[in-house]
């Protein structure tokens, strides 16, 4: 009998290319200093870019994490079971260095380096980076309390994925969350009602209910609790050196939009078991140090998000033919996905360079530890906050098949508002931009300072710049204004780093658009003029 149809006009598989062909990427890397990791991070691109690794992401997600509060007879064990996939996923991570390696690497760039491989092997799957990220984050956290911080960061640094339910000391390498959010506060950790009471051998019990604990299956955790002195960060572990169980009693797991192969939790603390980090009643001083680290890999989340949709979209569109073309060669669509790799390179920049100032804060240039404290926080409001219409547009471009699971589309698309959700919804990263400006005008100066670097260099960047410097002396309803502020700095500063570092298609594009107004509202309205096929040159499976 014969066949009903012949299948033709199928796009072939998205694998077997190097994710870390990106010549944004690349760019950043040698910038920093850190051209050394350019060979693993190749290593870890072609695995990223590889069949295997993206089953491993599908079947993490569609075999989403299970509680288990108690053992056949009845005992609490509080555990959560994965799909072992997720423990693939989470055993490249950690060999690659992408939690907290970097804080015992001496190498120049080393923050930068793990940056890039956090921007690479995101791609592949983005849930079980929160764990990897708030391991990387905990670090700076921890050293405010050096007792603490000594014996366990070499655990947290370490290139071993051991999992499993034991004293940290015991363990090959550690993981460490964060707990910080309650049902009546949210952002607003200052509201917390959970008491920590001291205890003559100076620990801490704490009692009380975390809304939202992500990773609940870590080694450790920093919480805020409410001391005698005050809202103060502590480090509690899962098991205590006596090898007992702290009393850390998980009561649901969240059913979340998306990031579903990564376990969230509400978690009982009844009478656990905590360790003061930090002085009592600077707890929100104390715990900022990883907040803001983790900010940082919500930007360069967000930047991943933008290069894996712009890829399958370009990818979908050079192989797909309609109207007796293939789409990339049809005007309109040539616009749309040149669109898109505008505004991913532009995500790009601006996150590595932000590694970059990392590095170079922690190095003591006082200069960059200014321009990372408010254009961090710019960054993470913008950047975060322009990946669901990017994730959108990419998968509109698939037609019906981005519609389905099977493209990889859907998840990317439920994933995006994540980041601009976490670490700071869009008006709490807004807010401290502001209030970064309010208590250290100097942070301004500095951002200024690397906006200037790039004056002269295109008329459309020197007057957005200078439109910005309006705007920040107008202190009339500052409050009410502050997401378009913030807008604006983001902009000039992508623009300025594109100018200066980017292809000169992609920076032409970036100021026609972005900053000089000949621009609509919706992706793929990019002027007429713009190299199209520049730009899109630099995206190709």
């Amino acid at each position: 009998m014969p066949a009903t149809h012949e299948v033709t006009n199928q796009v072939p598989a998205p694998y077997g290319h190097d994710v870390a062909e990106d010549p944004t990427l690349l760019a950043a890397l040698h910038r920093a200093g850190a051209g050394w990791a350019e060979p693993e991070l190749h290593e870890l691109g072609v695995l990223a870019g590889s069949e295997q690794a993206a089953e491993w992401g599908r079947l993490a997600n569609e075999n989403p994490p299970v509680l288990r509060t108690h053992d056949r007879w009845g005992h609490r064990i509080d555990e959560v079971e994965f799909h072992p996939y997720w423990h693939e996923l989470m055993r490249v991570a950690v060999g690659h260095g992408l939690h907290a390696a970097p804080w015992r690497d001496d190498r120049p760039g080393a923050h930068t380096a793990r940056a890039a491989k956090f921007h690479v092997w995101s791609q592949v799957e983005a849930g079980h980076t929160c764990p990897i990220s708030m391991t990387y984050a905990a670090v700076p956290a921890l050293r405010a309390t050096p007792a603490l911080a000594e014996p366990l960061e070499p655990l947290l640094a370490s290139r071993e994925y051991d999992f499993g339910l034991r004293e940290p000391h015991a363990k090959r390498g550690l993981i460490a969350g964060m707990s910080m959010t309650e049902k009546q506060g949210g952002s607003d950790v200052r509201a917390n009602t959970t008491t920590a009471t001291p205890q003559p051998d100076g620990t801490y019990r704490l009692t009380g209910h975390k809304w939202f604990t992500s990773a609940p299956m870590s080694d450790l955790f920093l919480t805020l609790a409410q001391a005698p002195g005050g809202l103060s960060c502590f480090m509690l572990p899962r098991v205590l050196p006596d090898g007992g169980r702290n009393r850390l009693l998980l009561q649901r797991l969240k059913d979340k939009l998306g990031n579903k192969s990564n376990a969230s939790a509400e978690i009982e603390y009844d009478g656990a078991v905590g360790w003061l980090v930090g002085e009592e009643g600077r707890g929100v001083r104390t715990i900022i140090e990883m907040v803001n680290m983790t900010r940082l890999d919500c930007t360069i989340g967000a930047a991943a998000g933008m290069r894996y949709g712009t890829l399958r979209a370009v990818h979908h569109a050079t192989h797909r033919r309609a109207f007796g073309a293939a789409l990339i060669d049809q005007p309109l669509m040539r616009n749309v996905l040149a669109d898109l790799v505008v505004e991913s390179e532009a995500a790009t920049a601006v996150a590595m360079r932000l590694a970059e100032a990392t590095d170079r804060a922690l190095g003591g240039d006082e200069n960059e530890v200014l321009v990372r404290r408010l254009g961090l926080a710019v960054a993470k409001y913008w950047v975060c906050k322009r990946g669901p219409a990017h994730a959108a547009e990419a998968l509109e471009c698939l037609g019906g098949n981005g519609y389905v699971e099977e493209s990889g589309m859907p998840r990317l698309y439920r994933e995006a508002p994540l980041v601009s959700i976490w670490e700071g919804s869009g008006n709490v990263a807004a807010l401290d931009a502001l209030r970064a400006m309010a208590r250290g005008p100097e942070t301004v100066e500095a951002l200024l300072g690397e906006l200037d670097l790039a004056a002269g260099a295109d008329h459309r960047l020197d007057a957005a710049v200078a439109a910005l410097r309006k705007q920040l002396g107008d202190t009339t309803e500052v409050e009410y204004r502050t997401r378009r502020l913030v807008e604006s700095m983001a902009l000039a500063f992508q623009g300025a780093l594109l100018v200066r570092h980017g292809d000169p298609a992609v920076a032409d594009a970036f100021c026609a658009s972005r900053l000089g107004g000949d621009h609509g509202a919706a992706f793929g309205t990019l002027p007429v003029g713009v190299d199209t096929a520049a730009v899109l040159g630099r995206v190709r499976l």
